[in-house]
């Protein structure tokens, strides 16, 4: 099974970025994790095409590969390669709920990445509302693995300073900004059924 291409923008020094968003996305390209933040915690990102990157980010939160990472993006558009085809009123009601805390597990496609995917089958996406993490993947070009910046089973940090030291070693950059004000984490649906999958 041949990858998917990654994202495909320029080299962010190309590109007119500059500073901490400039900083971040040579960070994502080259292998690295970003800590960034998100609608309601802190999350870590990373190439959602690069394997070592995302083993990377599943060695720092102690989290099995079998219970998956969420993609985020800017637009569909840069999700849609990732996704396999849904009947048309099942991808309009996910996209009528973006940019937004909801998140929906979609059928992935055929060429998806096997790290991505494992034995489910399908991703869990979602389009950010929050300025800064839009605007980190809107810059990188693509997809985005965007996953709470915690260690399994402890509680998502809601802001920077709760952040576990372990967590702050281990990535590359730290993207600045806060958190939207959201309470909780996103909203899980199963994009075929419209069942709640985590509230």
């Amino acid at each position: 099974m041949a990858d998917p291409p990654g994202p495909v923008s320029p080299d962010p020094a190309r590109s007119g970025l500059t500073g901490d968003l400039a900083q971040a996305v040579a960070v994502l390209r080259a292998g690295g994790l970003v800590l960034h933040p998100t609608e309601a915690v802190w999350g870590l990102s990373c190439d959602p095409h690069n394997a070592q990157a995302v083993a990377a980010v599943m060695a720092l939160k102690q989290r099995p590969g079998s219970k998956g990472l969420i993609l985020v993006a800017a637009n569909f558009q840069a999700l849609a390669p990732l996704l396999a085809p849904i009947p048309e009123s099942c991808r309009q009601l996910a996209c009528a709920s973006w940019p937004g805390p909801h998140t929906w597990v979609w059928p992935a496609a055929e060429n998806a990445p096997a790290w991505l995917v494992g034995e489910r089958g399908s991703l869990a996406v979602r389009i950010s509302a929050h300025p800064a993490l839009a605007a980190l993947a809107a810059a990188f070009g693509g997809a985005l693995v965007s996953t709470s910046a915690n260690t399994s089973g402890q509680p998502a940090p809601r802001h920077l300073d709760q952040v576990e030291p372990a967590i702050r070693a281990g990535v590359q950059h730290v993207l600045a900004g806060a958190t939207g004000g959201g309470q909780r984490p996103s909203t899980i649906r199963d994009v075929l059924t419209g069942r709640v999958l985590r509230d």
